[in-house]
C-alpha cells in the first residue's frame, strides 16, 4: 500500500517529535483522532513505521562515533557480518558500491573502547583493509 500526502504529513510531524499524542497530530492536521490512529496502525503494520526512538541531545552522555570503511575478500560477507554483529559498539552496517564494500557505524564510550573495536574489525577474517573516520561534530542530522 502506498503512502499519500496525509501519511507524509503525519510522518513529518513525528520526525519532529515522535512523542506527539495522536490527538495533537489530529488537531494539527485538521483530522479526526480515529483517522490518524488508523493511519498510524496501518503504517506500523505495513512497516512504514518501524518504531519510535529517543534522539539524544548534547547533554546526554557523550559517545565517540566513528565510521569504518571496509574492503572485504570475495565471498567473505557472511563471516564478516557475523563478526560485526558480535561487537556491541557496531550500530549499523551498510553495503556500498565503489572502492569499499561495507560502511560500519560505531559508537563507543571511550577512545580505548573505540580503538579496541576498530582493531577487532580490522583483524576479522575476510577483512582485506579498513579505513576509519572519527566523527567530530554534527553539522546536520535529518535522520528519523
Amino acid at each position: 500500500m502506498q503512502i499519500d500526502e496525509i501519511d507524509r504529513a503525519i510522518l513529518s510531524l513525528l520526525a519532529e517529535n515522535a512523542r506527539l499524542p495522536v490527538t495533537a497530530l489530529a488537531k494539527r492536521l485538521g483530522l479526526a483522532r480515529t483517522t490518524v490512529q488508523a493511519r498510524l496502525d496501518r503504517m506500523e503494520a505495513q512497516g512504514t513505521i518501524k518504531g519510535y526512538r529517543v534522539q539524544l541531545g548534547h547533554s546526554a552522555p557523550a559517545h565517540l562515533r566513528a565510521t569504518a570503511l571496509l574492503q572485504i575478500e570475495p565471498r567473505s560477507g557472511p563471516a564478516v557480518l557475523a563478526r560485526l554483529k558480535s561487537l556491541p559498539q557496531v550500530e549499523r552496517v551498510h553495503t556500498t558500491s565503489g572502492r569499499f564494500d561495507l560502511i560500519v557505524q560505531i559508537a563507543a564510550e571511550s577512545t580505548e573502547i573505540l580503538d579496541e573495536t576498530l582493531d577487532r574489525i580490522g583483524e576479522a577474517k575476510g577483512v582485506r583493509s579498513s579505513e576509519s573516520l572519527i566523527h567530530l561534530s554534527t553539522k546536520l542530522d535529518r535522520a528519523m
